[in-house]
């Protein structure tokens, strides 16, 4: 293998480590928002430390790749996709500890019937499966599969439009219950926001072995819908 094969393989290592830790903090996450687990919700915040610290290993040996081996052609676009799947995982690391964050305000469990209302659930276990199957195209290199993550974020999507008015209906009826239903909206906008992160993971992976830039196209096909 030459070195800068080498160099490429001890960078996806370093992001896959990361990745897994983000996947924890996900994972987790949906548990501590289910069961509104305090504790949970702490280890989840603490991790955040070591994601970052992760972005910023990441980020200098990419650096130090690109200044070391002036990489051209398929060896440039890997590290730059590298780079920018590094700073997604960092944002969903975020999202994450933001969501337990919710969770150490709680009082008490959420309510079900909003719950269900909402799909808040079913959203979350969504975006853990594109997280993960945005993991498998990855380490195998398969923009095909990249691309079908790309169309998993329009169920994230249609959720989130609905959630407004759900949860405004649900909170005229049950106002003792502002502070729950806030919490929800503002776990289901994050949850999007996770969906958009996820979906930019895969069009760089995309980049990486196609050469193809797919970012605006997707945007212009979602301003036409």
């Amino acid at each position: 293998m030459l070195h800068i094969d080498e160099e490429i393989s001890r960078l996806r290592e370093k992001l896959l480590e990361m990745w897994d830790l983000v996947d924890h903090q996900l994972a987790s996450g949906r548990d501590a928002v289910m069961n509104a687990d305090s504790e949970l919700a702490d280890r989840i915040i603490k991790l955040e430390r070591k994601v970052n610290n992760y972005d910023i290993k990441i980020d200098r040996m990419c650096e130090n790749f690109l200044a070391l081996y002036t990489p051209v052609a398929v060896d440039l676009r890997a590290a730059l996709s590298l780079l920018k799947i590094n700073t997604n995982l960092e944002r969903i690391g975020d999202t994450a500890e933001s969501m337990a964050h919710f969770v150490k305000k709680m009082e008490r469990p959420f309510d079900p019937e909003l719950i269900e209302l909402t799909n808040m659930m079913v959203m979350y276990d969504q975006a853990i499966a594109m997280f993960r199957d945005c993991r498998v195209a990855f380490v195998q290199d398969d923009p095909k599969l990249a691309k079908e993550v790309i169309k998993l974020d329009k169920a994230l999507n249609k959720i989130y439009r609905k959630s407004d008015v759900i949860i405004t209906k649900y909170l005229q009826a049950n106002p003792d219950r502002i502070p729950e239903g806030l919490a929800i909206l503002s776990i289901i906008k994050k949850l999007e926001r996770a969906g958009d992160q996820v979906t930019n993971m895969a069009e760089e992976i995309i980049f990486y072995r196609e050469a193809k830039v797919v970012k605006h196209k997707r945007k212009k096909k979602k301003k036409d819908e």
